[in-house]
């Protein structure tokens, strides 16, 4: 039994005659609907009796339909006696005040136990407006507290959140944007709803709608991923790095968990990567110029050293390395047309072009080797410091056609020249080459570069003195 029709209250509603079977499906409806309610709801008369009790109000409190309805008001059954007169006058004094009474109340259970409650009390009007009795819907302190909690942690997450929170409806699409998130995609949150993830990301959205799918099928994965994505800026594309966790949502109103999308939070650690990729590297190349010393150390041929330095120095670090040895100046004046570099440069060794493999001495006849004016390894000397080149944007087969002019491999399309000086002397230069399966030369290439060269300009250096000890040139 959830409602009780033994006032004049239920009979507003409409008079409940036998046999009337319009009426008696109006109170079925009545007795369905607050029997649905998710919150405890009791009903009281002008008089203060109770004529509503409905099933949520039975679990919390213990006392039954049968047991409340009729009752006058909470005292003696469903509070303590000390506190039954203040109770009931502050639920009566709803039926006199406009909107809504809020009070919290500590109720008695049938088993003697007590329950703190919220109550939202309002006025029930009579057909002539006078107030005709109340109602009360409660609930327990704590589940309400619960619900406010998930409210307040739901705003301040799309308000004041550090990190983005993006809810992405079933089709992949999103739904709600806080404004950190709004920030880092470089959109407005309005504008971002609704639209698909390809046209707010340049790179990387095939990763992302991977990730969303498979919660929406799976589950929340157990740690969060790290995913590098590309956003559209009016200065190009910006690469960022974002630590990404997801959860699913569901509907808590189904009798299956039905997926209503995907919960995206996520934080901006590019930073944060970039640095621990730069140390990474570092370690690396510092490890890599130790084992070459090492290494080199039990080479008896000064010329030697110079090609274990480099093949260590190649591994992760280009594809392609040439070492040219300055030449003495020619005795005849350069050509007339000056297309050939007053500066003279013979290669002294390289790495094989065909494949990977050490390096090998050449250069056993001092044929200079034919670089136009301007070329980088020509601009290293003069300037006595590193050159950077790239063959640019441009069709394969034209940087092919770019790096043969600069007697360099066919797949070469990065080039940097560092200077090989030793005991205030300039030797020659190393360059280094990328292909196009790698990025361009940075500056902290450069410094490491400029490392190999002087360990290879001393190693030259010591050859040359090696050989003028023995009576050479």
């Amino acid at each position: 039994m959830s409602a009780s029709r033994r006032s004049g209250t239920t009979d507003e509603l409409g008079p409940d005659e036998p046999g009337d079977p319009g009426e008696s499906g109006g109170s079925d409806l009545l007795a369905a609907l607050l029997d649905g309610m998710d919150a405890a709801l009791c009903a009281f008369d002008a008089d203060g009796v109770v004529t509503h009790w409905n099933r949520e109000a039975e679990r919390i409190l213990g006392w039954t339909a049968a047991e409340a309805v009729g009752r006058h008001g909470f005292a003696g059954w469903a509070v303590r006696s000390a506190d039954a007169e203040e109770v009931q006058s502050r639920l009566m004094s709803a039926m006199h005040a406009p909107g809504r009474q809020v009070h919290e109340f500590a109720l008695v259970t049938k088993d003697g136990g007590r329950v703190l409650v919220r109550t939202q009390s309002a006025a029930v009007r009579g057909p002539d407006g006078k107030p005709a009795g109340l109602y009360c819907a409660f609930s327990e302190v704590h589940a309400q507290i619960d619900l406010e909690r998930s409210i307040a942690l739901s705003e301040a997450l799309f308000e004041d959140a550090a990190w983005g929170v993006v809810l992405i409806d079933a089709d992949l699409r999103p739904a709600v944007v806080n404004a950190h998130a709004a920030r880092a995609l470089g959109v407005g949150r309005m504008s971002a709803l609704g639209r698909p993830l390809g046209e707010l990301l340049a790179q990387g959205v095939e990763e992302l709608e991977a990730a969303l799918t498979h919660v929406l099928a799976e589950g929340a994965p157990p740690a969060p991923a790290e995913m590098w994505l590309s956003l559209r800026t009016s200065q190009g594309e910006k690469r960022r790095c974002w630590r990404s966790g997801f959860v699913r949502l569901a509907s808590p109103l189904a009798e299956e968990p039905v997926p209503l999308g995907v919960g995206w939070l996520f934080q901006d650690v590019t930073e944060a990567k970039q640095a621990e990729q730069e140390a990474a590297l570092l370690r690396f190349r510092t490890n890599q110029l130790h084992r070459a010393a090492r290494a080199a150390a039990e080479c008896e041929d000064p010329a030697e050293v110079a090609t274990v330095h480099l093949d260590f120095a190649l591994a992760g670090f280009a594809d392609h390395a040439l070492i040219d040895r300055l030449a003495r100046p020619p005795r005849a004046p350069a050509h007339p047309d000056g297309e050939e570099s007053a500066v003279r440069l013979v290669r002294f060794a390289a790495t094989p072009a065909g494949g990977p493999g050490p390096s090998q001495l050449a250069g056993a006849a001092g044929l200079p080797v034919r670089y136009e004016a301007g070329h980088p390894a020509v601009q290293c000397v003069e300037r006595a410091g590193p050159v950077r080149a790239d063959a640019g944007a441009i069709p394969p087969e034209l940087a092919r056609e770019w790096a043969l002019a600069r007697q360099w491999p066919g797949d070469a399309v990065h080039a940097l020249c560092a200077v090989l000086r030793s005991r205030g002397r300039t030797l020659g230069v190393v360059t280094f080459l990328r292909g196009p399966g790698r990025s361009r030369f940075e500056r902290s290439d450069t410094a490491y570069a400029e490392d190999v060269a002087v360990r290879i300009a001393a190693a030259l250096d010591l050859a040359e003195a090696v050989r003028g000890g023995k009576g050479g040139a």
